[in-house]
């Protein structure tokens, strides 16, 4: 049984990875800014048979006192991560001109200053062999096609991927592996809100059961790597 923490694990693809790794078996602790949506997680995914315990922590990444609230429950259960999916995100569709200072600050915060401050918390509740696990996009995947209103998103998500890269060196010592998924459209409740009506190709559920598995196998494999997981460019 392995621990992987999830953060943005109360819809979508969060949801369903953290639901996919209790069902076979691991403990799940997954993070949220809403309470109700975990517990319903937490019900979602309770009387499976081989089911691992999924642990709920409510909290807001960016807020740094609330960040806290996830070490300190980790070190209140003598917790180990053997894996850490940076899920978390916020998609605003804009166009580059319209786009505020507050937006581009919020998209930076929650896209990527929330994964870089989480993993800095949370550096020595990681154990030897752990696998950070960054979700990115492929609007911020280098050379891929670039659509209009998703510049702040985009860039946000391309600082994350690089972010992975460098904790790959940066932590090697501690045999910690770092890669980054770069995403293409999936069938969301954050995709619907910035794109009324558009189909995506894939289900958080097929997403979720590609992350679950990739957290648990893939660092055997990559380590620093920038991967893109689109069917076409960008999907």
């Amino acid at each position: 049984m392995k621990t992987i923490l999830i953060t943005g694990a109360s819809r979508g693809i969060g949801f369903e990875t953290a639901r996919l790794l209790a069902a076979l078996g691991h403990r799940v602790v997954a993070t949220a800014r809403s309470t109700d949506l975990l517990n319903r997680l937490r019900e979602k995914s309770s009387g499976r048979i081989h089911s691992g315990r999924i642990h709920t922590v409510t909290a807001d990444l960016t807020d740094p006192l609330q960040r806290k609230r996830i070490s300190l429950y980790l070190k209140k259960e003598e917790i180990l991560l053997d894996g850490l999916i940076q899920n978390a995100g916020l998609l605003i569709n804009k166009p580059f001109s319209e786009l505020g200072e507050n937006e581009w600050q919020m998209l930076l915060d929650v896209n990527l200053l929330g994964p870089v401050h989480l993993t800095r918390e949370l550096l020595p509740y990681l154990a030897p062999g752990a696998h950070l696990l960054h979700i990115g996009s492929m609007g911020g995947y280098q050379e891929s096609k670039k659509f209009p209103g998703l510049s702040g998103y985009s860039t946000a998500k391309g600082a994350l991927a690089i972010l992975a890269e460098c904790l790959a060196v940066e932590l090697s010592g501690k045999e910690i592996r770092s890669n980054a998924l770069c995403l293409g459209t999936v069938q969301t409740e954050m995709l619907e809100e910035a794109f009324p009506g558009m189909k995506a190709t894939h289900t958080p559920d097929e997403m979720g059961n590609f992350i679950a598995d990739f957290a648990l196998n893939g660092h055997k494999f990559f380590n620093g790597k920038i991967l893109p997981v689109a069917l076409s460019d960008p999907d």
